[in-house]
């Protein structure tokens, strides 16, 4: 029996023949897939989010905001505390101070009183007992760190002597005490105060 050739249809064009120009054909199901085309098995770079676990919700933190500010409210209950305990520490120091100082004093009064007692049978023996009182309460001072400055012929110093009058002695050199009207305690930073002074006068 003889095979006659199967003519082809021209309303199916032949794949082997180029498309006309304008035209695109669709894609044939028995040609393999491009290999650099999108399939299953491409490699795609993730996501910001896909190796970073999940992001942390509002839940978290608002927690941890709250402990941070649990922190920062402790910190500063406990530095009002330190300073509270240092002000009743200062002024606990202060407090013992000033009774030590006043107790310092006491006997100089005991014996004020003791001078003035006696001086009605022995008038004469107030003024030693007086210059006794005065030669202790200096005493006192001095223990305290404020000597006494009394000192005459000296020169003058302006951080120990205060000037209150300029005289004229000529035995006296220029520029030095000629009199102490009333003596200085303490040096330096410690001075409770300067001696009042009158001083020699230049030539």
């Amino acid at each position: 029996m003889p095979i006659h050739p199967r003519e082809s249809d021209p309303a199916v064009p032949d794949p082997a023949d180029p498309a006309p120009e304008g035209v695109v054909r669709p894609p044939r199901e028995d040609l393999p897939r491009s290999a650099t085309g999108p399939g299953p098995d491409t490699d795609e770079e993730p996501g910001p989010d896909a190796g970073g676990g999940p992001a942390p919700s509002e839940d978290e933190h608002t927690a941890e905001l709250k402990e941070l500010e649990d922190r920062w409210r402790r910190a500063l209950a406990d530095l009002d505390n330190l300073r509270k305990r240092h002000a009743r520490e200062l002024e606990r120091e202060r407090t013992g101070e000033r009774s030590r100082t006043a107790a310092a004093f006491l006997p100089v009064l005991d014996n004020l009183e003791l001078a003035l007692t006696h001086a009605g049978s022995d008038p004469g023996a107030i003024v030693e007992g007086v210059r006794a009182v005065r030669d202790q309460g200096v005493n006192v001072l001095e223990l305290l760190g404020y000597p006494r400055h009394a000192e005459t012929g000296v020169a003058f110093d302006p951080a120990r002597h205060e000037v209150v009058g300029v005289v004229q002695d000529p035995d006296a050199p220029p520029g030095t005490v000629v009199e102490v009207l009333r003596p200085g305690y303490g040096d330096g930073e410690r001075q409770l105060r300067p001696a009042a002074v009158t001083v020699a006068k230049r030539e």
